[in-house]
């Protein structure tokens, strides 16, 4: 199983999202062709009505426990009720470019 398949699996498990995206942005950054890296999470579920924004992140950590201990190097968490979700028109925050490592945006 991927690392990305693996980090699906358990968050949709854990949390039954209304919805949940995950991309491998390691493709951005100055790693080798195929790496799983570098993860963003787009996360909208109902469990996330009572916690506030640290609570959520520390929710997600612990499930993702295991991928954050061995080769996930980033995890960029956008993670949101369906009520801000809805407020939001479902648009999330754009990925930085990768500052580092030698390669180009």
């Amino acid at each position: 199983m991927t690392i990305q398949a693996s980090i699906e699996s358990k968050l949709l498990e854990a949390l039954e999202p209304a919805y949940l995206e995950v991309s491998n942005e390691s493709s951005s950054h100055n790693v080798p062709p195929n790496s799983e890296t570098h993860f963003k999470v787009v996360l909208v579920a109902a469990v996330f009505d009572s916690e506030r924004l640290l609570g959520r992140h520390r929710r997600i950590n612990k499930i993702l426990a295991e991928e954050l201990a061995g080769g996930v190097h980033a995890l960029a968490l956008h993670t949101y009720t369906p009520a801000e979700w809805e407020s939001r028109f479902g648009a999330v925050p754009e990925s930085p470019a990768c500052l580092g490592g030698g390669r180009d945006g």
